[in-house]
């Protein structure tokens, strides 16, 4: 009778370990973040924003794998920080465009050394697991 609900015991699920090791990746970023007043989503926003400079919420979301509604209230944050303008499309109006600022650009330097301190810091896996395990989770996002 037991087996009847084996599929719902936690450690039969594959949605936890992901879950549970996102907030940890999260938490391992919090010492290099917080010094600089930054979340882990506004790093991230930022990371979209150094590549590409300007990009519409649209875009943002897609890229970030988040909703309007979660990017609104971060963005507006940001841009009370002075990291991001947000302004209207001139081809739609209906589109809110949002730009990096000349403060948010000075971020990139204070942020360049993050990805590898991470790197450094636990290494769990070889370069090959690595790489493997970047492809699957992709896999997944993509799919």
């Amino acid at each position: 009778m037991a087996q009847e609900y084996d599929q719902l015991l936690l450690k039969n699920q594959l949605c936890f370990p992901l879950y549970a090791c996102g907030r940890k990746i999260v938490g391992k970023y919090r010492p290099y973040l917080s010094p600089l007043g930054l979340t882990y989503t506004q790093y991230i926003v930022l990371m979209v924003l150094w590549e590409h400079e300007t990009v519409n919420v649209g875009q943002l979301g897609s890229l970030l794998h988040l909703d309007a509604g979660t990017l609104t209230p971060l963005l507006k944050k940001m841009e009370k920080a002075g990291y991001v303008t947000r302004g209207r499309s001139k081809e739609d109006e209906r589109v809110t465009v949002i730009s990096i600022t000349r403060e948010g650009n000075a971020l990139k330097e204070k942020c360049k050394d993050i990805p590898l301190k991470m790197g450094e810091k636990e290494p769990l896996f070889s370069e090959k697991e690595a790489k493997e395990l970047y492809r699957l989770l992709y896999l997944f996002l993509e799919g």
